[in-house]
């Protein structure tokens, strides 16, 4: 999968759409089979490399990834997710429900704050506002208190300015 992570530290430096476009083309089969691979850190690199590259088609494999079994895999998905979603805010909406539940119940700590830090950049329903105030007050380790404390803010500022 050399390939693939050569195409994740190029896209980076790539700011022409047409480059771009033409890199994803490239490595579209490459990152299919890398997020059906067996080994988590292949999977983690196809689900990260869909943000780098701006992937905007392949949302439904992300999907995939934010139920996989790998936390880092998972991890992945999320970043990706994030970074998608600050152009289109519909991609988190669309899952808000995994989202939640992976803001609430996953069993890593960081695949919990990447879920809240996502949550930020879709619109703000009540429910979500709701439970990310809950998190804030009452999860148990610090920085999840903190991150859900601070999108619960940005989205309660962005539920008043409707």
């Amino acid at each position: 999968m050399a390939s693939l992570a050569e195409a994740v530290g190029r896209a980076a430096e790539v700011s022409d759409e047409r480059a771009l476009a033409d890199l994803r083309r490239e490595v579209a089969e490459d990152l299919e089979a890398a997020a059906r691979s067996a080994d988590y850190r292949e999977r983690a690199l196809a689900y990260r490399a869909i943000g780098q590259l701006r992937f905007n088609q392949k949302t439904e494999l992300l999907r995939r990834g934010l139920e996989d079994t790998s936390p880092a895999a998972r991890g992945s998905a999320l970043l990706s997710l994030e970074l998608l979603s600050r152009a289109q805010p519909g991609l988190v909406n669309a899952v808000r429900p995994t989202l939640h539940r992976l803001a609430n119940d996953d069993p890593n700590g960081a695949v919990r704050r990447l879920a809240i830090i996502s949550l930020k950049n879709g619109s703000p329903q009540a429910d979500t506002i709701t439970l990310l105030g809950h998190l804030g007050r009452e999860a148990e380790e610090k920085d999840l208190r903190s991150a859900a404390a601070s999108v619960h803010q940005a989205l309660r500022k962005k539920a008043a300015s409707r």
